[in-house]
């Protein structure tokens, strides 16, 4: 029986048989773990031959359970016996490495099958045709930035990241430090960490709400036009003013990231030490330059980290312009032109956009990492 055979058996039985069975079956899962921290560390010649067993016998039943090639299950035996005599040669003594291995699988195999495997077929992908069944070299990167549509995306891509994590973390830190330490600063913080727990669809449909224009002589139900006729003015349709709509999309991600920022920022710059803060009074600095030069270095880690966070969001920015515009009126992003790439069926341009997104992106996790190995290395 197959696994599929399995929960398709399972699915046709009594609720009443399948609580114990699904009890059964995290009693077991709980009983691995035992076996793996209690069982599996320990010297002796019971436990050796407990930890040959899984070693090979596990991983042979396994494939042969899902009706594996035979070459694949004769390969896992063998693998298995490799791990275990390495394990029996390890300089922490035999049962260390076995218990290691056996708590990283788990992340490692999600890592693999979810990340690493997708990444290495969507980058060979990027190299094929539209049907991925002939090679074209470089031909869908040359698409894209021979197209004047596929430029301006990657132009709109590069405004979001310059301008929504600037704007973001300078709004968040003026919140974290103005509003810090004041009367009802909880119910202010509130407020302004409220959008970010929206759902960028949810705070995409409020702000088209916002933006929403009609004719002069018909009542408005957008505020910001409605605001503009009061005034006198006509009204704006934001979304399609070439180039400023790309701006009014951002204001949206400034909206949702700010109280993201505001709320690392605020307790980075409580942990900065009083004595600083009083020792710089005492010297006569006033309150702007005790700021810049005792507070803003004081929470330097915290400011990479929430810039570099809110980078990566800008880059990756979907939900925002497929449910305001949809890449209409050049608002396209990289992320919303490979999924429109992909609806048309053309999976080679669209791996070639995922393949630019991932170069985009890699720097700025690169750094972000560097610098967090540096604060380790400090502490």
């Amino acid at each position: 029986m197959t696994a599929r055979e399995f929960f398709q058996w399972l699915s046709t039985l009594s609720p009443w048989l399948e609580i114990p069975i699904i009890v059964g079956a995290f009693v077991l899962v709980v009983g691995i773990i035992l076996f793996f921290v209690e069982i599996a560390p320990r010297a002796g010649r019971k436990y050796t031959i407990i930890r040959l067993a899984v070693c090979v016998l596990f991983p042979v039943a396994l494939l042969f359970f899902l009706q594996s090639y035979w070459w694949a299950i004769l390969a896992a035996g063998a693998l298995g016996l490799l791990f275990f005599w390495l394990d029996m040669r390890s300089r922490e003594g035999s049962g260390s490495l076995f218990t290691i291995v056996a708590f990283l699988a788990p992340a490692l195999l999600l890592v693999l099958i979810g990340l690493v495997v997708p990444t290495i077929q969507t980058f060979f992908q990027s190299f094929l045709n539209s049907s991925g069944t002939a090679f074209v070299g470089l031909d869908n990167f040359l698409w894209v930035f021979t197209q004047p549509q596929g430029v301006r995306t990657i132009i709109n891509t590069i405004i979001w990241v310059l301008i929504a994590p600037a704007v973001s973390t300078v709004a968040g830190l003026a919140y974290a430090y103005f509003i810090d330490k004041t009367r009802g600063e909880k119910y202010y913080k509130i407020l302004v960490f409220l959008p970010f727990a929206i759902s960028f669809v949810g705070a995409s449909i409020i702000w088209r709400f916002m933006y929403t224009s009609r004719p002069a002589e018909a009542a408005q139900i957008g505020l910001l036009n409605q605001i503009i006729v009061w005034f006198g003015g006509q009204p704006i349709n934001f979304l399609a003013a070439d180039p400023w709509n790309t701006l009014f999309l951002i204001v949206v991600l400034i909206w949702s990231q700010t109280g993201f920022a505001m709320v690392v920022l605020s307790a980075a710059i409580k942990g900065v030490p009083t004595e600083q803060l009083e020792a710089a009074e005492l010297d006569g600095t006033n309150a702007w330059q005790r700021f810049f030069n005792v507070v803003v270095p004081g929470i330097r880690s915290s400011l990479i980290v929430v810039l570099t966070t809110i980078s990566i969001v800008s880059l990756k920015v979907f939900d925002i312009v497929r449910t305001m515009t949809a890449g209409a009126n050049n608002t396209s992003v990289i992320a919303n032109e490979m999924y429109t790439q992909f609806r048309s069926f053309e999976s080679g341009r669209s791996a070639a956009f995922a393949v630019i997104l991932f170069v985009l992106v890699l720097p700025i996790v690169i750094y972000n990492a560097r610098q967090l190995k540096k604060q380790r290395e400090v502490r």
